[in-house]
């Protein structure tokens, strides 16, 4: 593991990312006011990134209450915004996540197995918790669409650490 990757415990890099509603774009790392959660999804083409993300969707005002909630995958502004649109998502949606940006948070990249499924590198999902400071509090990444985190729990685990200050864990 290089040091520009992502260690719970430790700052994670500042990465902006562009909003499909291109009024903004969105940081990560560096001090804000709240936690924030990082999603990396895969894209458009992953039927199952839409399920858990229609997951998300419904429980965003819990989630919103506890942290910033950020959405991002490889996928250019059109197809992002093409699934904003058809789902209704309100979380924040971003897109553009480069190959760089995708080594720095230390995600499984896949390449397409067709056309079809997309025409370039994209990133396993991953879910990030960054405390207000700017330092990792916790990573899950998988390699594949299959395996992703229960989001009643994550949040309830997560609500835990923010309300008692939880120290990191799994830094031995």
């Amino acid at each position: 593991m290089t040091a520009s990757k992502p260690r719970v415990g430790a700052p994670v890099a500042r990465l902006d990312f562009p909003t499909v509603d291109q009024e903004r774009s969105i940081s990560i790392g560096g001090s804000k006011d709240r936690w924030t959660m990082l999603f990396v999804y895969r894209g458009r083409h992953c039927p199952r990134c839409k399920r858990f993300l229609n997951k998300l969707n419904d429980a965003l005002p819990e989630w919103a209450a506890a942290m910033d909630v950020v959405v991002v995958s490889a996928d250019n502004r059109e197809k992002a915004l093409a699934d904003k649109e058809e789902f209704g998502w309100e979380f924040d949606l971003c897109y553009g996540l480069t190959e760089a940006q995708m080594r720095a948070l230390d995600v499984f990249v896949s390449e397409p197995l067709s056309e079809a499924e997309t025409t370039g590198l994209f990133a396993e999902p991953g879910a990030f918790a960054i405390r207000p400071d700017g330092t990792l509090m916790l990573a899950d990444i998988s390699n594949g669409p299959a395996a992703r985190p229960d989001l009643e729990e994550l949040l309830d685990g997560m609500k835990f650490n923010i309300e008692n200050n939880r120290p990191v864990r799994g830094t031995a």
